[in-house]
Order: structure tokens, then C-alpha cells, then sequence
């Protein structure tokens, strides 16, 4: 049986960490080629709508080829409650998202989503009213340090730019922390449930995208001349991020909260490190100061939740906790077995004893053994079994 749990959990471990280095290669190829993208092709609402498009149109026939179960109904108040905001959650958290790439470096535009711990200790304040402890309001300090510095010192600072990504950033630790309720709640496959988020937010977001880039989109030179190089990239910009979803949500479903944290946090590393190999683009030494404290501030951030659920889960073992008994009265409860109190008398008189005053008649299956005199006439110990 040991040898089975060893190599059950074995194949968990392996199946983790295989879906986290997919995880950090596909997200880092998929930040590139958004932010080449992006260059040639300055539609972010756009390029969110082809990533949209993307998980409408290719989670239906994959889930079922791969037998995925598909979800229960769902009352309506649930529906609306959860699942639309949800929805609608996750595609301004792509349009700012994209927005933040276009307009700042994608090392930077990583920088400021470290800011993740910080919206989720305020979030679940003002949601659930849950305080955290002293630990963990201090593992914030670097976080903030380094993103303020690295906002200080880069090179390419876009207003714009910060205040999508934090929007970005915001978004995506609600759908952090509501993803994990809804699946918990409803039973539904996390797969299932990406697929629904994507339907979801294509028809919310379709009429904005009409209204506003539709007609810029047609018109420019990249579609009127049918570039193949930018209309491969927005179609290869759509798979990835569809895939990067899929591996997202099974990394969701198989670890904590906790630990998906800290795997999106060395992912943010990682997604930093390619995009400044392979774009290039210019830092300075205080920037990367900046950057490398703001991602240890949120590792920290993960090691102090670590330290606080380990400190909450021991229980107080070495307390001394004394109780004082006191032996009832004689003649209020001589419940033995059938006995009753003219019975009892006669062993009192044996022993010289005052005969009992209740007359009360013992029940005949009682579970409490009470009286101190017994029929062989020996003194035991009180015990109460219940």
C-alpha cells in the first residue's frame, strides 16, 4: 500500500513539473510573439479577440476528442453571481493585458504583475474580510520596493502602459481566487470551465471589438496587402495562448492555490529572461535590481502563506490542562445496572451506612455507571462512559 502511495505520488510530482516547464516555454514564446505582433500590428483589443477566438473554437472538438466530461447545468442566480463576472473578468484582464504589452517592454509589463500578492491580500480584505498575518503584510515590502524602482528606472516608462498591466494584473487574481470556488463548487471539469469563460467573454467583448477596432482593422495595410507574416503570427499568437490556458488551468486543478502561486511566480522569471534575450530591449542595472526584488518579494510572499498555514495546522499538544472532579452526592444518582434504591438500602445497612432517600426507581439500561457502592459491597472510582 505504501509502495502504491509512493508511486501515486511520484507520478503527480512529474506530471506537475512536466506541465510547468510547457507552462513556462509556451507562455514566454506566446509574450514574444504578442509583443511582435503588437510592433507591426498596434490592435491589442484585436489581438485579444483572435486569442478569444481561439478558445472558443478549438476547446470544443479537442475537450471531446480527449473525452473531457462536459458540465452540469448550472442554476441561474449561480450563473450570474459567479460565472459572468468571471467572464467578464477575464477578457479586460486580456485587453489590458495587451494593452500593457504594446505599451511597455514585456520584461517590465511581467515586473508590475508581480504585483499579484498585493491585489490578493487586498481583494480577499475587502471580500472576505480576511486578515492576514504580520509576515505576510511584511513579505509586500519588496515587492512594492522593486516595483517602484523598476517603474523608476525603465527606459521605455509608459503611463499607459502601468496602469493596464495593473489592471491586468487585478483581474487576473480575482480569476485566481474565484476559478478555484467555482470548480470546488460545481464539480465542473477546469477544463469545461476555461472553455465556458472563453464563449463567454467572446460574446461580451464581440460588439466593443466591432465598435472600435473592426473598422481600423480592415483598413490597415497588414490586411488590405494579406501580410502572411503578421496574419501567421496573430494565428500563432491565438494557439499558444490557447494552449497556455489549457496548461494553466490543469496546473490550477492538480496543486494548491499556494503552489500554483509560487509556479507563476518562477514563470514570471522566466517569461523576463527570454523576452530580454530575444527582444533586446534596453535595461539598466537599477531596472534589473528592481525587477530581480519585486519576483523575490513575491517568493517571499509564498514562503511566508507557507509559514502561516504550518503555524495554523499544529495543534497546541504540550498544554497542561487540569480538571478538578467532585464525587456526587450519595443519595442523589445511585444508578447501578437494574438496581433500585430499596436495593441499595440493603447494602447500605450491611455497611452501617444511612439508607438512601430516593425512592426514585433506577432505570434498567442506563448507560452511566454513578454509584459509589456496588453489589459485592466494594468502593469503586465514578465513571462516566458516554
Amino acid at each position: 500500500m505504501r509502495n502504491r502511495l509512493q508511486t501515486e505520488s511520484t507520478r503527480h510530482v512529474l506530471a506537475v513539473l512536466t506541465l510547468c516547464v510547457l507552462w513556462y516555454v509556451i507562455s514566454s514564446s506566446n509574450n514574444v510573439i504578442g509583443k511582435m505582433v503588437l510592433n507591426e500590428f498596434p490592435f491589442p483589443m484585436t489581438v485579444t479577440m483572435v486569442q478569444l477566438c481561439s478558445i472558443a473554437l478549438y476547446s470544443g472538438p479537442f475537450f471531446n476528442l480527449w473525452r473531457i466530461r462536459k458540465y452540469q447545468n448550472i442554476s441561474r442566480g449561480y450563473y450570474w453571481r459567479l460565472i459572468i463576472p468571471l467572464a467578464l473578468g477575464k477578457f479586460l484582464a486580456s485587453v489590458t493585458s495587451h494593452i500593457s504589452l504594446w505599451k511597455v517592454p514585456v520584461s517590465y509589463a511581467h515586473t508590475v504583475k508581480a504585483t499579484m500578492p498585493l491585489f490578493t491580500v487586498i481583494l480577499t480584505r475587502l471580500l472576505f474580510r480576511e486578515k492576514q498575518p504580520t509576515l505576510v503584510y511584511l513579505s509586500l515590502v519588496p515587492i512594492i520596493t522593486g516595483v517602484a524602482i523598476a517603474t523608476l528606472t525603465e527606459i521605455s516608462f509608459d503611463m499607459v502602459g502601468l496602469i493596464s498591466a495593473l489592471i491586468s494584473t487585478m483581474g487576473f487574481s480575482l480569476q485566481n481566487i474565484f476559478s478555484k470556488k467555482v470548480l470546488k463548487d460545481t464539480g465542473m471539469h477546469h477544463l469545461r470551465l476555461l472553455q465556458l469563460l472563453g464563449k463567454l467573454a467572446l460574446i461580451m467583448f464581440l460588439p466593443i471589438w466591432v465598435f472600435v477596432d473592426s473598422f481600423k482593422v480592415i483598413q490597415h495595410p497588414a490586411i488590405t496587402s494579406f501580410d502572411y507574416r503578421v496574419i501567421a503570427l496573430l494565428f500563432t499568437d491565438g494557439v499558444l495562448n490557447w494552449l497556455q490556458n489549457v496548461i494553466a488551468f490543469n496546473v490550477l486543478s492538480l496543486v494548491s492555490p499556494l503552489t500554483y502561486a509560487v509556479a507563476s511566480a518562477s514563470k514570471r522569471i522566466f517569461v523576463i529572461a527570454v523576452s530580454l534575450f530575444i527582444l533586446g530591449n534596453p535595461v539598466t542595472w537599477l531596472n534589473c535590481v528592481g525587477m530581480t526584488l519585486a519576483i523575490c518579494g513575491v517568493l517571499c510572499y509564498n514562503r511566508a502563506k507557507q509559514i502561516t498555514r504550518k503555524s495554523e495546522t499544529v495543534l497546541p499538544l504540550t498544554q497542561n490542562h487540569r480538571i478538578k472532579y467532585e464525587p456526587l452526592n450519595r443519595n442523589f444518582d445511585p444508578y447501578y445496572q437494574g438496581a433500585t434504591t430499596s436495593n441499595l438500602n440493603g447494602f447500605a445497612s450491611k455497611r452501617g451506612e444511612k439508607p438512601f432517600t430516593n425512592t426514585n426507581t433506577v432505570p434498567t439500561n442506563s448507560l452511566l455507571t454513578n454509584g459509589n457502592i456496588f453489589p459485592n459491597g466494594s468502593t469503586a472510582t465514578r465513571l462516566l462512559f458516554v
